[in-house]
């Protein structure tokens, strides 16, 4: 069973390698989905895959940038079977 998320990442996210670091980790946990930067200075993502690896990958993904993330906020969405692989979206 997927699940899928999207989530705002909210704080010092652009310019900081995030997008590359959220990108190797989502690969590296087989997760479907994009990571793109959002003109208002926020990162947004959508990451599908089973929950314990969706899990696993917020999970790095905070701890990655524990000191530039001030608010992540995470919504459940549907599953998308267009997403074959996890991109940076442009």
């Amino acid at each position: 069973m997927e699940v899928a998320r999207h989530i705002s990442f909210i704080g010092h996210v652009q310019g900081v390698g995030f997008r590359y670091t959220a990108r190797r980790i989502a690969q590296s946990l087989g997760l479907k989905g994009f990571v793109r930067n959002v003109p208002d200075g926020t990162v947004e993502m959508f990451v599908q895959g089973p929950p314990d690896l969706v899990d696993e990958c917020l999970k790095a993904i905070g701890q990655e940038f524990a000191g530039y993330i001030h608010q992540q906020q995470v919504r459940p969405t549907n599953p998308d079977p267009s997403y074959k692989d996890f991109q940076i979206a442009f």
